[in-house]
């Protein structure tokens, strides 16, 4: 596959998955009527089903990454070119802008409105940390073992790591950027933003060098 075509999946995936979490969480916060449990759980359905639907999608064309997280955890484990995974991560950026922007403009709201939501705090950084560390987790055991339900095993984690997590489980640096750029339910306040990618990048790691070892590389894969 070219690196035009992975590029490109890459941009648009993620593009498809931010303007899922922030998209439903505009219309969950609308149709909820303040019952903020309520819309967690619209927003965590329509994400983990998002996610599934995405992997399987763009899985076969560039890997479904998503994440700058994932990437780089790949090109730590040399299963990606750093050169590749610079690209990837950029292509990442800009598609989850494009998906912020896309999903104000469906709910008639400004293309970029600056979010005011607060999420700082020890407690929603340790949580990042733990809900990064968990999906890079899950990313690498099942991609090296039984990589036809690693889709489904991504979608499940994320969708408890919404509940189990004070922050819901951004987990991803990419989409953290973009949900800064919607004040509405999913939102994040830019000023935070760099303490999340920080945790994120610190429980990526920390995934990276524990199931690198646990789950190596020569693991034979189980049929599907």
């Amino acid at each position: 596959m070219t690196l035009s075509r992975r590029l490109v999946a890459e941009g648009v995936g993620t593009a498809l998955l931010v303007t899922a979490v922030i998209g439903s969480g505009i219309m969950a916060q609308r149709l909820a009527g303040g019952d903020g449990a309520v819309a967690l759980l619209a927003n965590t359905l329509a994400t983990g089903a998002a996610l599934v639907a995405l992997i399987l999608t763009f899985g076969p064309i560039s890997g479904a990454h998503f994440n700058p997280i994932v990437t780089g955890g790949l090109a730590a484990m040399r299963e990606i070119s750093a050169r590749d995974a610079i690209t990837y991560v950029l292509a990442q950026g800009v598609g989850g802008v494009a998906g912020a922007v896309l999903a104000n403009a469906m709910f008639d709201l400004d293309p970029v409105t600056w979010s005011t939501t607060v999420r700082s705090g020890r407690a929603l950084l340790l949580s990042e940390a733990v809900a990064t560390f968990g999906l890079i987790g899950v990313v690498i055991a099942t991609s090296r073992t039984r990589p036809s339900i690693a889709p489904f095993a991504v979608a499940a984690y994320i969708v408890a790591a919404y509940w189990f997590t004070a922050s819901t489980s951004f987990a991803n640096p990419a989409v953290t950027l973009a949900r800064a750029a919607s004040d509405t339910f999913a939102g994040i306040r830019p000023a935070d933003v760099p303490a999340f990618v920080a945790a994120q990048v610190i429980g990526g790691a920390a995934a990276v060098a524990l199931f690198g070892w646990l789950v190596p590389r020569s693991t034979v894969a189980t049929p599907p």
